[in-house]
Order: structure tokens, then sequence, then C-alpha cells
């Protein structure tokens, strides 16, 4: 491709609205366009990249025995309702009605649409093991796109869904998967790390996340720095600092003018906060159910995990209570107590609280609290439960000896052990070797394909632009010819190099524009393509060319009837160490 017919351009500056480092440079060389917030168009040299992604993810999906199909977008209602997804996937759901006042639903994921499917072309356990998988466009009504590609509304997901007979053929399903994504994203010039997760709204009995670990990122993984424990902090096991051992005190009343927080109330009363109790009200919402109090109660040093709590009302979402619920309830914001409270709502304790006597709760009264308040005695719980959340230097809860360190990531992929939810919901069987029906066992396996491309562009750029590594870089050379309209030499030699490359097998760049020097560089390394060949006049008199490595910036001359022959070279040691380090990233794991 020649430069001066390429179409975009590249930018000096990002747009001010360019959050983080992939969403800046991919704009500003020319890779994406921005049309609104959550949805891009893909440049030509975007577009490259995107589809070698895709690429890479075919030929792993290949190898682990998946079948690539390709789901419609828009699906009835029904199916969504059928699987009780409709509350669940909630304000994310892209709903319409069609002439017919049908209403309709965007596709954000395809559980539903791909169980109708195996269902109404399978029946006999002839037809399993299979796997199943689409690149398609999902829709998800974000409510805060950012990070570029990251959280968009309109975006590009591999996903894949496994049927088998039973847990075991699940279990060789699942591992298939789990290494089929080490071998991806290895590939593709993406570190991760597979963590425990939560499944959310796509349900299931467990799931595992790969996180490229990264600043920018909206997750927040829990990593023991003893035993390599690592699960994302919705899901993360911990052990909880020690309560203060003491006999049980008698209960009292205390004044505690305008202590309203926890770290009020510490400091007012000399004590920690391991002594005293937090309050926070939530409305329960969806399930089938009416909305719903809930009173949850942790100490006063451990925060609410919100994932951990819905999970154990059941998958329920949930809200903070407005000022106006609050007082209808009769509690007092600040000084809300769990004792005296009766069966007016339901109260889910965390298990720190159980251990932890004398502990210092509100009055239910603005400006008192309650000193020595303990479980069991003074108050009671629906329900006592792991509803805390694990927090930077708190001990590992699987080893129990080494420290939990939380980092920042991207959520790359996601695999889920489903069970039979959706077969289920679905009626879905197959007849069994001894003549009985039998409900087939699903997985599910997502990933979003432009998080790849944006997270290459985290893991690889310094301060001149991009680095592409050479599976996924939209060519695989770049040729800046200087001087082209002073130079009729420079010219001829850059238009037979560029045709050698390309009669080669290579896919090349070839910067034919009239700019200058500096220019041509620059939007060279702001591309990234991993390597840079430079035709000059002073190359062409020592009969070589310039050859430029754009990950560590070694440069060589290369005598000009070798080149092509080195640039082949290059390329092949850089996909065969990418390939090399994916046969070994399952090694560890």
């Amino acid at each position: 491709m020649r430069m001066s017919r390429l179409f975009g351009r590249t930018l000096r500056e990002a747009p001010a609205d360019a959050e983080t480092t992939s969403h800046q440079l991919l704009l500003r060389a020319g890779f994406i366009d921005q049309l609104m917030a959550g949805a891009y168009s893909y440049m030509p040299l975007g577009h490259r990249t995107k589809l070698k992604v895709e690429q890479i993810v075919r030929e792993e999906m290949g190898a682990a025995g998946a079948q690539e199909v390709l789901l419609p977008a828009i699906h009835p209602v029904e199916l969504w309702e059928q699987s009780g997804r409709v509350e669940s996937m909630g304000s994310v759901l892209f709903t319409l009605r069609d002439k017919r006042d049908r209403r309709l639903v965007l596709g954000p994921t395809h559980e539903e649409v791909i169980t109708r499917l195996f269902t109404d072309h399978t029946s006999s356990y002839r037809d399993v093991p299979v796997t199943l998988y689409q690149i398609q466009t999902k829709f998800r009504d974000e409510a805060r796109p950012r990070g570029g590609l990251v959280r968009v509304r309109e975006f590009t997901m591999k996903d894949a869904y496994s049927f088998d007979l039973d847990e075991s053929g699940l279990d060789a399903s699942y591992q298939a998967m789990f290494e089929a994504y080490g071998r991806i994203f290895t590939r593709c010039g993406v570190p991760t790390v597979p963590v425990e997760a939560d499944s959310g709204a796509i349900g299931g009995k467990g799931s595992q996340e790969f996180i490229y670990i990264n600043e920018t990122g909206e997750d927040v993984v829990a990593l023991c720095d003893g035993c390599g424990y690592a699960a994302n902090t919705e899901k993360a096991a911990f052990v909880r600092p020690p309560a203060l051992a003491a006999d049980a005190l008698p209960m009292e009343e205390i004044h505690t003018p305008g202590a309203q927080t926890i770290d009020e109330l510490a400091t007012f009363l000399d004590v920690e906060e391991r002594q005293t109790a937090k309050a926070v009200f939530y409305m329960a919402e969806g399930g089938g159910e009416a909305d719903e109090p809930i009173f949850a109660v942790v100490r006063g040093d451990l925060q609410i995990n919100e994932v951990k709590l819905s999970n154990t009302l059941g998958g329920r979402s949930l809200r903070a209570m407005t000022d106006g619920e609050v007082d209808d309830f009769g509690l007092t914001a600040g000084a809300a107590s769990p004792v005296g409270l009766g069966d007016r709502m339901k109260v889910i304790a965390d298990v720190s609280v159980e251990g932890s006597p004398n502990l210092v709760a509100g009055a239910n009264r603005p400006d008192y609290h309650l000193v020595n308040t303990n479980l069991g005695r003074d108050w009671t719980a629906t329900e006592v439960a792991d509803i805390a959340l694990a927090e930077d230097g708190h001990r590992c809860g699987s080893c129990e000896a080494g420290t939990i360190r939380l980092h920042r990531g991207i959520e790359m992929g996601h695999v889920f052990r489903l069970g039979q939810i959706y077969s289920e919901a679905f009626e879905t069987d197959v007849l069994g070797p001894d003549g009985t029906g039998v409900v087939p066992t699903m997985g599910c396996y997502g990933i979003g394909v432009d998080r790849i491309v944006a997270a290459a562009v985290e893991a690889g750029h310094d301060d001149d632009g991009i680095t592409w590594p050479a599976s996924i870089a939209p060519y695989d050379v770049a040729i800046v010819a200087l001087r082209l309209d002073r130079d009729e030499d420079v010219a001829a030699d850059a238009e037979a190099l560029y045709g050698e490359l390309r009669a080669a097998g290579l896919e090349v760049l070839f910067d034919d524009r009239i700019e200058s020097p500096g220019v041509k560089f620059n939007d060279a390394d702001l591309i990234g393509l991993p390597l840079r060949l430079t035709v000059s006049q002073r190359n062409h008199a020592q009969d070589a060319v310039e050859l430029r490595r754009r990950d560590n910036g070694a440069t060589e001359l290369v005598p000009r009837g070798e080149i092509v022959e080195r640039v082949q070279a290059l390329r092949a040691e850089a996909l065969a160490a990418l390939a090399e380090a994916a046969d070994r990233v399952n090694d560890g794991r």
C-alpha cells in the first residue's frame, strides 16, 4: 500500500477526550475514528490489524476442535424471557420494535440463540461433544463507554459454546478453550493472567477471566504474592484481619455528636475501625420478586462487596436506597443499627461480624451509637455470609500465608462453566447411550477482539508511538523513501524494493509521499510497523538499505541484494518467538 493512497491521516495531537494510551495512539495513528461515545469506525490500518487478530482466533479455535458459525444479531425478546435474562441483563440490553410491534433484542451475547440452534439440530449423544463459535458484532448499552475500544456499545466478540453429555465432558471442553485462550493472547502480544471470576449475568457454576494487568483497566484483581492465587476482587477470598478478643460486655447507648462516618466514629471514641460495625442500605431488584430492602452489615475496617452480596441474594441486582426510602423504612443514615430492626427487612451480615465482639453500632437515632453490640445476643441476621471486599495487604484466602496485592487490569476474555441452566430453560435433551434423555452440559467462552487491539497497544508502545507485534501489525514492513522529488535514483530504487518485497509475499506500507524526512520518520514510528527500511541518497550510494527494528530501535545497514531475505528472516524470527511463547504459556497454569 502506498501512503499517498492510504485513506486517513495521522494526527500530531490526540483529541482531548482520549483517556488511555491505546485510545490516544489508535486515533493519532489513523487506526480508528470515533463516531459517537462507544462507537468507532475502523480505518484501513486498524481493520487490517483487527482481521489479523481474528485470524489468530480462528486458527486457535480450529486447533481446539471448535466449528465456526454465524448467528443473527437481532433476537426475538421471547428467547430472553424464556431464559430469564431480560431482568438480569437489565439496562445494557438494546431493545427495539419491528413494524408489527414485536419486541426485539440486539444481541449482547448468544447463549439463548446457540441453545435454540443446538436443540433444533441435534437428537443423539452421537452429536456431542461439539463446540460452536462465531466472531460477530455485539451490542450493549453501556452507561459509561470509556477507554476507546475497551468499553464500547458496539464491539466484536468471539463467543464459543460447548455442549457435552456430562461434567467430565465439560471439563475437557473447558480446558481446551482455556488453553486456546492462553495461546491467542500470547500470539497477539498481550500477556494475561487467568483469575477466578464472578459469572455475573451469564450465570453458571464458575468462571475464569483472562486479565491484562494495566493501570488503565476497570477490573481490580487480587494476586497472592505467595501461592499465586489470583481472583477478581468481585470473587476473591481472603482472611479477614483478626478481631480484638474480649468477653461480651453490656450494651450501652452513648452520645456521639457529629460522628456519622466510621472514621469519625472511631476518632471520636478513640477505638480502631475494626471495633465498629458498618451498615449499608440497599434495595434488591429483579429476580421475579418485588423490590426488597436489604440491611447489610460488615465490620468497620472492611468494605461491602456488592457482587458477593448480590450472589447471596440469588443474583438480584442492588441499588442504594434513596433518602426517601431510608426515611420510609425508619432508618437513620450515619447511625443505623441492626439492633431493634426486628423483621422489617433482611439483614445480611458479613462473617467478620460474627467473630467480632463488642462492636460499636448505630443507635437508630441521630448523634447516638451503641457500644458493645454482639451478633446473636443483641441482634440477629437473616444470613451470615462472605460479603466483604478483599483489599491490598489482606492475607490470601487460599494459602492463608501470602499477602494479597491488588492490581488494575483489562478483562480480555472470560470462560464459563454454564452447566445446564440454558439447556434446561430451553428443554434441550439428546438421546443418551442407554436410550434415555440426557440434558446437555454447557460451557461458554468469550473474547473481546477489539480489546486485544487496544491491549496490544497498551503492551507495546513508547513515547513515539505504537510498537506492534509481528503477528498483528497491519503491514510487515515500512519503506521510507527520502527526497523522492529530488533524486530519480532513490525513487527508482524505492519502487523496485517495494515490488521485490511484495513479490516475496511480504505486506508493505510504502511512504511515497512528498514530505520531509522528519514527517515520514515520525509517522513510521507512530504507526509502529515492526521493521522500517530507509531508502536515501546516502544509502543508495553504498548500495545498501538501512533497516531499523521498531521494538528496540536497533539499526543495521544491509546490502541491497540481501535486504528482502533479511526482512523475511526477521519476520519469521519474530513470529516463531510468539509461537514458542504460546506453546509455553499453559505449562505453568
